[in-house]
């Protein structure tokens, strides 16, 4: 392993420390931020409330909160409920909310020239909801639903058992959502009194970051958010945790398949001074390929399917938590292996090299929360509901650079100390419980360039300075198709084992030399394609390209890893099993797909990848990596000049040879017809599923426009049967897209007893649209909405690389991104119809329905 690395580069974040954010507090109380960016001409609004689950009083546990949040969009004294969400897809925009144990944030997401109307919309609803009695009745219904997918998702179950045993006084222990019996007896009068108590002037966080005036931005805000007046703010009284003077365990045995075990001790606020180093230390232990517990549970004992550390702290008292998943009869070794390495780390300590590489990627994950307008405003927004100072990160950097062993060897005697452990699991049936062991221990406008060079490979790159960040990305012509049918999975397997072993470096070495750079190397896999991705800095860009030509040219297949990962593979397979909706996914695939390669995605079932060996790893890779079938996409600040001969030389030196696909054509679906699969759960799934037009068809786009149509808050499908008539939690419409065929299928998540109405609501939106009933400004709500959607996603350099590289590889122009909104402008009522008519027919399709034993 490497001795040595180089010290974090702080001044990456210099830049930070000197950008202008204006804090103006309304004659109301109300609190305003802005953030003037011109990067893209993009805006984020976020109205933050300073309520969350913990402030419910004499409701706690009610999930008043998270109810309330629901409310929001559905009337106010000025418009109706299903107004706001289709005035904001109408300007491009994307609203969205969620509520937390301390907070509530609203937030919409839109072409800047049009941030007034997101202001306007959000004092609307944030200040002026109206609770009609029949949308809380239906809401309700819509989250007991949630409450039961939560039942009916394991992780879900083993986060509500940790918070449950490790708090026993704070209303930590509650989940946010609510307790179902206490949520049930909510009334719409509770809502109401709640909503006026706490949704006021006093109470509220306006951030605003994007392409704006921020003057503009500010009497907008002081018209509508100012014209409220400041209300009375009684506090609410939270109890404190007391201290916890023994260890704590809870342990149960359910219907899953792998168990998803944690150990956790409390820790101080996000004030707190040890708070930075609390970070510091997840970081060292769990964060990355490198950290001490992956390298010793995962790689070295093989104890652990995954391991990760995370220092939570709200504004409130924290949790330190390791998480693992494993096979059941590893969970108490695991348990005990997290404890000899927390001893160790007390006794040694950490070295500096690794130290350096844990502070490099935290200061590149800074970086990284602050790549779009929506990621910018939620730093503003926390660092002002949450601590209190806008000047936070400045100083939580400031602490971190002043860190040392010894501080760290401190925090790790103080805190983790085998009376204040709790350990929480979730196993399967089968494994027989035993006492758990005992822890002691502590530019969006830019076009990309095109390089093809004399072998066939290409390179698609594009200069953008704005952020300290580059993004690299090896894309390669793979997936199903080109897979051993008898070995589904080998392409997803084969993606991560390039980002492991080389001939020079073990998997280890490779972690380590990435993420001392404080970047990330990470697979990828799909229908069409795999490849693998590093985000670095621009000082870093050199060390990438040697990973990235040992991961090209002399990939090793270490056997053990190939075994490690390959269970890991399967385990992750097996867990995705435990979750109804991708159970449901999963089946709807195989029995459309048939025998066709797309039955399975990358990553195969767990009994096609137990049968891939190491050989079929190394075939699978020489029948892809031919010059023709690979891309180099890169994208961020870059030097042109002294990059592009280093990319050149990495890919000329590609074997020439042709790759080598399977031959399959798609006919018609397999199964045909009305299937049901039980299953022992509390809710039910449907599906329909029709085939439709390939990536490369001239009828893409239509597909894109009609997937859109029918998702989405406004959509009519979502309107019928989730807002009028309260039939299910979520429903709308998804695609499996290969590059020659594609799966289009419509699903919905509701109770055993009401399927048969979901599906009849399916059947009529989708003859609306065979027979001519799409509105015109329904049609343009849909383009406005996907158009805005794909600007806002190309904020990123990994997404601008991503289509690029993607564009290349399958042969399409590689800036055909810059095309997307004309494409998308050219469907036109009368196309849409057509595909409807050709496309979603009964004599072709699929359907079925996951149900419980008994319904």
């Amino acid at each position: 392993m490497p001795k040595s690395s180089k010290p974090a580069d702080f001044r990456l974040l210099d830049a930070f420390w000197n950008e202008s954010v204006e804090r103006r507090v309304l004659t109301n109380g109300l609190t305003v931020l802005l953030k003037e960016d011109a990067f893209a001409p993009v805006a984020s609004v976020q109205v933050w409330v300073k309520t969350g689950s913990i402030h419910e009083d004499r409701l706690l546990g009610s999930g008043v909160s998270h109810f309330v949040e629901h409310m929001l969009f559905k009337g106010t004294e000025r418009r109706a409920g299903r107004e706001i969400s289709t005035v904001v897809q109408a300007h491009g925009g994307y609203i969205n909310a969620y509520t937390t144990f301390d907070r509530t944030v609203y937030y919409i997401d839109l072409p800047a020239e049009h941030v007034d109307v997101a202001v306007d919309l959000l004092a609307d609803a944030v200040l002026h909801s109206t609770f009609p009695a029949e949308e809380v009745a239906k809401e309700r219904d819509v989250i007991l639903r949630e409450i039961d997918m939560g039942r009916d998702d394991p992780d879900q179950r083993f986060s509500e058992a940790l918070f449950d045993t490790a708090f026993r006084q704070h209303p930590f222990r509650h989940p946010i959502i609510g307790h179902r019996d206490v949520f049930a007896a909510l009334t719409r009068d509770d809502l109401v009194a709640y909503y006026r108590t706490r949704y006021v002037p006093n109470n509220l966080v306006v951030v605003v970051v994007g392409a704006i005036k921020a003057d503009a931005v500010a009497a907008q805000i002081e018209r509508t958010f100012g014209a409220a007046q400041r209300s009375r703010l009684a506090p609410v009284l939270i109890p404190v945790e007391p201290p916890q003077l023994a260890a704590r365990a809870t342990h149960r045995f359910e219907d899953v398949e792998v168990t998803r075990a944690g150990l956790a001790w409390p820790i101080p606020a996000i004030t707190h001074p040890d708070a930075p180093l609390l970070d510091l230390v997840a970081t060292l232990l769990g964060g990355g390929d490198s950290s001490v517990l992956w390298q010793s549970l995962r790689e070295e004992q093989q104890l652990v399917h995954t391991i990760d550390a995370h220092s939570w702290t709200p504004g409130e008292a924290g949790l330190f938590f390791v998480s693992f998943t494993c096979d059941a009869a590893q969970r108490e070794k695991a348990a005990a292996a997290v404890s000899r390495e927390l001893e160790k780390c007390v006794r040694k300590g950490f070295s500096s090299a690794s130290i350096q590489k844990a502070l490099q990627q935290i200061i590149v994950g800074e970086i990284n929360s602050r790549k779009t307008m929506s990621g910018q405003a939620g730093r503003l927004g926390a660092a002002e509901v949450a601590v209190g100072d806008l000047e936070y990160s400045r100083s939580y950097f400031s602490a971190l650079r002043r860190a040392n062993p010894a501080d760290l060897k401190r925090v790790l005697r103080q805190y983790f100390v085998p009376e204040r452990l709790t350990s929480v699991s979730l196993n399967p049936i089968a494994a027989k419980p035993e006492a758990s062991a005992a822890v002691t221990a502590p530019g969006q406008d830019v076009a990309f360039e095109e390089v093809r060079l004399p072998n066939g490979a290409r390179i698609v790159f594009q200069e953008e300075p704005r952020l300290p960040n580059v993004h690299l990305r090896f894309l390669c012509l793979g997936g199903p198709l080109y897979e051993d049918p008898a070995k589904r999975g080998t392409t997803a397997l084969l993606a991560t084992l390039l980002t492991k072993d080389t001939r020079t470096r073990t998997a280890a070495e490779v972690a380590e030399t990435i993420e001392s750079a404080g970047g990330a190397l990470y697979p990828f896999s799909g229908n069409n394609s795999f490849g693998f991705a590093a985000e670095i800095v621009p000082t870093e860009i050199d060390r990438v390209l040697s990973l990235f030509s040992e991961a090209i040219h002399a990939p090793r297949f270490a056997k053990s890893t190939f075994e490690r990962e390959r269970d890991a593979q399967i385990a992750e397979l097996q867990q995705d099993a435990d979750d109804i909706v991708t159970f449901g996914r999963r089946l709807i695939r195989k029995k459309f797909f048939g025998a066709y390669p797309l039955f399975l995605d990358a990553a195969g079932d767990p009994e096609t990848v137990a049968a891939v060996q190491v050989a079929d790893v190394r075939s699978l890779w020489n029948r892809c990596l031919a010059p023709s079938n690979v891309v180099l996409s890169v994208a961020g600040a870059i030097n042109r000049k002294t990059l592009l001969p280093k990319l050149k030389n990495l890919l000329a030196r590609l074997p020439r040879r042709d790759a080598q696909k399977t031959a399959a054509k798609f006919e018609r679906p397999a199964e045909i017809g009305d299937l049901i699969e039980r299953r022992q759960r509390e809710q039910a799934v449907v599906f329909q599923a029709f085939p439709s037009s390939g990536l490369l068809a001239s009828d893409f786009y239509v597909s894109e426009v009609a997937d859109e149509l029918f998702s989405g808050m406004s959509s009519r499908l979502f309107e019928r049967v989730r807002e009028e008539k309260g039939l299910a939690y979520f429903v709308r419409s998804g695609r499996v897209t290969g590059l020659e065929t594609t799966m289009f299928v419509f699903f919905a998540g509701t109770s055993p007893q009401r399927y048969p109405e979901v599906l009849a609501e399916i059947d009529a939106e989708i003859e609306r649209v065979r027979s001519g009933g799409v509105e015109p400004d329904e049609l343009r709500r849909a383009q406005v909405r996907l158009k805005a959607a794909r600007r806002m996603s190309l904020q990123t350099n990994a997404s601008r690389a991503m289509q690029a590289g993607l564009n290349a590889l399958y042969g399409l122009p590689v800036n055909d991104w810059k095309n997307y909104d004309r494409y998308i402008d050219e469907v036109t009522l009368g196309r849409l119809q057509v595909f409807a008519q050709n496309y979603f027919r009964k004599d072709l399709r699929t359907q079925l329905v996951v149900t419980p034993e008994k319904s």
